[in-house]
């Protein structure tokens, strides 16, 4: 069904308004959300997102409708799988508590903006070419096979790409924050903070993260529509649903390989969708091949039941719980021993007792599950010096 340009028009006016008012309402002066705060707005987000697939469902049919919904389930998952990454980039950058919604904001605006990119040279390509299901569905049978292999252990070189190490290199860069400023002055020169060098990475890495989400859309719809406000409105709210779930991360140990799995499922539709399609002369002497496809409706299904499965795995598991702990443990003791962190008191104090809530939760956990965490030495390490500290602030 094809989409006149007034309601084109009113999408994007809508899509920017919700950005504009993230800005000016949020963002634009620094503060760390409180956990309501944070839930809130996230709900707000999905129901937005929802509301609209209802519209899309009643204006433009059932087949919109469940085309709309099956891509923005997929495109939630895999922004919720992105946050992992901005984790360790922040950490890595150790980008102060109250000024990471800024970098998030400027995340969420930059991947919309690649996406939208994407999107238009996907569809002129699947317009031009049929043999790009075939291209498409083979990413992303990569991508699936990547996420299933064991994540290298210095995770944190992640953030020190090519363009940050040149960018170190050839303009002069503070190691310090001048609070959300991009550039500050040091003995009268102009320099760039740790913040600019920290969005050139998010925004390098939302590159490669639409490399992945755009194939997968496109291997549940061709209709550009669906495809852009399915992608946009899984953008909206991931900066509060970060703040939301940002101790919960790790405990979604199973959603790499639940990722995995409906990779590979869109791949194999998107394969078979190009034989059904096909032109290429050396595949059946040019002729389409007659082979099942896989319908929305399924497509649907597979991803909501693949997606229940590997939440309530991960969150029944105790080696999940231990891990998550274990994780949280290590990040708090970072961040209260760093005092670059954050130079609100409240948050310090908000971390330490973060801290000591983890380590009542380990105490009470299995041995065996608890020894199992990398560098459990130095983790006690850095829990028994942030109690240090924190007695010695007492006692001033």
């Amino acid at each position: 069904m094809p989409v006149s340009p007034l309601v084109w028009g009113v999408t994007i006016t809508v899509i920017l308004a919700l950005l504009a008012f993230d800005y000016f309402f949020h963002i634009r002066k620094a503060h760390v959300p409180k956990l309501k705060e944070a839930a809130v707005w996230s709900s707000v987000y999905v129901g937005l997102a929802v509301v609209f697939g209802v519209l899309v469902w009643i204006f433009g049919g059932t087949d919109m409708g469940s085309e709309y919904f099956a891509g923005y389930i997929t495109e939630k998952a895999l922004s919720v799988d992105n946050l992992f990454v901005f984790l360790v980039i922040m950490a890595s950058f150790r980008v102060p508590r109250e000024d990471q919604q800024k970098v998030l904001l400027f995340g969420i605006v930059f991947s919309l903006i690649a996406r939208s990119g994407f999107i238009l040279l996907g569809a002129a390509l699947i317009n031009s070419f049929a043999w790009v299901f075939y291209a498409f569905g083979l990413i992303l049978l990569v991508t699936a096979g990547n996420l299933l292999k064991p994540e290298p252990e210095d995770a944190d070189a992640e953030a020190n790409n090519v363009i940050i190490r040149l960018a170190r290199r050839f303009f002069h860069t503070t190691d310090h924050y001048d609070g959300d400023k991009l550039f500050t002055e040091v003995d009268g020169k102009r320099m760039m903070t740790p913040m600019l060098l920290v969005m050139v990475a998010i925004g390098g890495t939302d590159i490669m993260f639409a490399l992945d989400s755009i194939p997968a859309i496109f291997g549940l719809t061709q209709n550009v529509f669906i495809v852009f406000t399915a992608t946009a409105f899984s953008l909206m709210g991931l900066r509060q649903l970060y703040f939301l779930i940002d101790g919960l991360l790790d405990r979604l140990i199973y959603l790499s390989y639940g990722l995995a799995v409906i990779l590979a499922f869109i791949g194999v539709k998107l394969i078979l969708h190009a034989l059904h399609e096909n032109n290429l002369p050396f595949i059946n002497g040019g002729e389409p091949v007659p082979v099942v496809e896989i319908s929305t409706a399924v497509s649907l299904a597979v991803i909501v039941g693949v997606l229940v499965v590997t939440v309530f795995a991960s969150l029944l598991s105790k080696a999940g719980k231990a891990q998550t702990a274990i994780n949280n443990a290590r990040r708090h003791a970072t961040a209260y021993l760093d005092l670059s962190y954050t130079a609100d008191p409240a948050e310090r104090e908000r971390v330490f007792n973060l801290l000591v809530a983890e380590e009542a939760q380990i105490r009470q956990m299995d041995r065996k599950y608890r020894d199992r965490a990398k560098d459990v030495d130095k983790i006690r390490e850095q829990v028994a010096e942030a109690h240090r500290q924190h007695a010695e602030y007492l006692s001033r």
